[in-house]
């Protein structure tokens, strides 16, 4: 992974922020970070291909939803809960909370073995 740019709470927009969301699969990586632990990139499992994982989070991270940081070879990512709740009061707990009522992302999940 490259130095990365993660924009400043102050950066973030609505309009980029519910684009990364979305999509199912954000949202279900979302909800597996919303414990709020940071996880290693290999502690997640989603039915895509690892390229397109990668991609997500990516999304993700560019629209300033989560933070991700390299510890040599490994990446991990968690999520900006406080950037994103001190921008958008509400925002990310309503759409934590319609995404599990609605049963979307469950296909994502941690590895059993990081449980």
């Amino acid at each position: 992974m490259k130095d990365v740019r993660h924009p400043d709470t102050a950066e973030l927009t609505l309009i980029g922020v519910m684009s990364a969301l979305s999509d199912p699969i954000r949202v279900g990586l979302v909800r597996v970070l919303g414990d709020g632990a940071e996880r290693g990139w290999g502690e997640l499992r989603a039915p895509v291909a690892k390229s397109t994982l990668s991609h997500h989070l990516r999304v993700l991270r560019d629209a300033g939803v989560t933070w991700t940081r390299q510890e040599g070879t490994r990446c991990f990512v968690n999520l900006r809960r406080a950037d994103l709740e001190s921008r958008f009061p509400g925002l990310l707990d309503a759409v934590l909370d319609a995404a599990e009522g609605d049963d979307v992302g469950r296909q994502v999940e941690l590895r059993p073995e990081s449980q």
